[in-house]
């Protein structure tokens, strides 16, 4: 039985609740993650020791990098399931959680075992050798240990944020990072722990949060309907997740290479513009957590809309986020622009890289502004699973802002840098845009 498909056209409304009601909740989930990062700075800070300090924030640096790229887990979950909801299809609602739940054990338990590989990358990366290495090596075999229970937590939200349940989702990644917080602080301070504290309150979180998870999928899954092994060992279902999770798993390393190939040329520039830039960046990744809320939402009304067979659905959600994405994108510009250079204050008291930071601060307040169709589309092209389009789409723009990094840097210098990046984000929204109208017209 084809359970990837079905002829009923099921009606649906779009409305501005239905977008809010997703994007609002997951912001503020998507913001507890720095202020995670803050708590468990601010713990080891305490210490006195730029060492440790230096070694977590390397060790944050390898798991950024490793979850960056696994996040599939949670964004395929999210498209396969949000288009089985659309075509009222508990069944595989159930049937693609549990594939999700077993890719994410597996590569969990794979990135475990290579623990002792991760930190030797992390500590040749870093390249800062004695206590460094120490506290990096700390971090990350104890943060690998939980490498398993945090996939299924990616899992578990997949699963709700394809149904639209943004509340029940906020309310887990508050636990995760609430309960992380107060055991970073308890152990990691309170008891002197230091770094590994840091990193078993960490593990905590992500236990307290997958076992509450799997408490709520579970009792859920109870009460509907028993799921055959034929159906969940679908193999053609089963190639279709993993060819899905393997064009997101390219297209986020891709864009992690833009990133640091970004930061790599504006070292070259001296300490003091890389310095500036680190700061900037703050900002562009402030409005990203605002914007990944409307691209969460897209991911889900577009897949839903797929999954219904219903255009109309389909072509609300895109107007309607992307509505949202620009008022927001532009706030946030208007905000940077207003207050820039107060906020520059708060976060270095380096008076050369204040200046500097002030300087190019115009380019990192309209970055978000570039980026925002960038985003949304990747929600609506994710949602759909069009995932091989978004993964080429990537992958042209990743070689565009190659091309406008190497012609732009050496003769604009920082400024051209900067360009090279709006030029990256703009190639990506505007790319995808253009495949949609073909998609849509293909798909409804």
């Amino acid at each position: 039985m084809d359970h990837t498909s079905h002829p009923a056209i099921r009606p649906f409304s779009v409305t501005h609740h239905s977008v809010l009601a997703i994007a609002v909740p997951m912001t503020l989930a998507y913001l507890t993650t720095p202020l995670l990062g803050l708590v468990d700075t601010a713990v080891v800070g305490q210490f006195g020791d730029a060492a440790l300090i230096g070694g977590l924030a390397a060790g944050a640096l390898v798991f950024d990098v490793v979850f960056t790229t696994f996040n599939f887990v949670r964004s395929g979950t999210t498209g396969l399931v949000a288009q089985a909801f659309g075509r009222g299809d508990t069944a595989e609602e159930q049937a693609v959680f549990w594939r999700a739940f077993a890719i994410a054990v597996t590569a969990g338990v794979i990135l475990a075992a290579l623990a002792p590989f991760l930190v030797f990358v992390g500590q040749w990366f870093i390249n800062a050798g004695g206590r460094v290495d120490e506290a990096i090596a700390t971090y990350v075999r104890i943060r690998l240990l939980a490498a398993p229970i945090s996939l299924v937590n990616y899992a578990v939200l997949g699963y709700l944020l394809g149904r639209g349940e943004g509340t029940l989702a906020l309310l887990l990644q508050l636990v995760l990072n609430g309960i992380n917080i107060v055991l970073s602080i308890a152990l990691g301070l309170h008891l002197g722990w230091g770094v590994a504290g840091v990193a078993w309150g960490t593990f905590g979180g992500e236990l307290a949060a997958a076992l509450l998870g799997m408490a709520i999928v579970l009792r859920r899954f109870a009460k509907g309907p028993r799921l055959d092994r034929a159906h969940l060992f679908d193999r053609k279902a089963f190639i279709r997740m993993i060819s899905l999770n393997r064009d997101i798993m390219i297209r986020s390393f891709t864009l992690l290479a833009a990133f640091a190939l970004f930061t790599r040329q504006g070292a070259q520039f001296g300490t003091v513009t890389l310095a500036a830039n680190a700061v900037l960046m703050n900002f562009f990744m402030v409005a990203s957590f605002f914007l990944d809320g409307f691209a969460t939402a897209a991911e889900q009304l577009a897949g839903r809309a797929v999954g219904a067979r219903y255009a109309e659905a389909f072509r609300r959600a895109v107007r309607l986020t992307a509505f949202w994405g620009f008022a927001l994108a532009v706030a946030a510009s208007l905000i940077m622009l207003s207050f820039g250079s107060e906020l520059i204050a708060v976060i270095t008291t380096a008076e050369e890289v204040r200046a500097a930071a002030a300087l190019y601060l115009p380019w990192a307040a309209f970055a978000g502004l570039s980026g925002v169709l960038a985003f949304q589309m990747d929600g609506v092209f994710i949602g759909a699973t069009w995932s091989r389009d978004m993964r080429n789409m990537m992958l042209a723009s990743f070689l565009v802002f190659a091309a406008a990094l190497f012609a732009l840097a050496p003769a604009f210098g920082n400024d051209g840098l900067w360009a090279a990046l709006h030029i990256f984000l703009l190639c990506r929204g505007l790319s995808l845009l253009a495949t949609l109208r073909v998609r849509v017209r293909t798909a409804f």
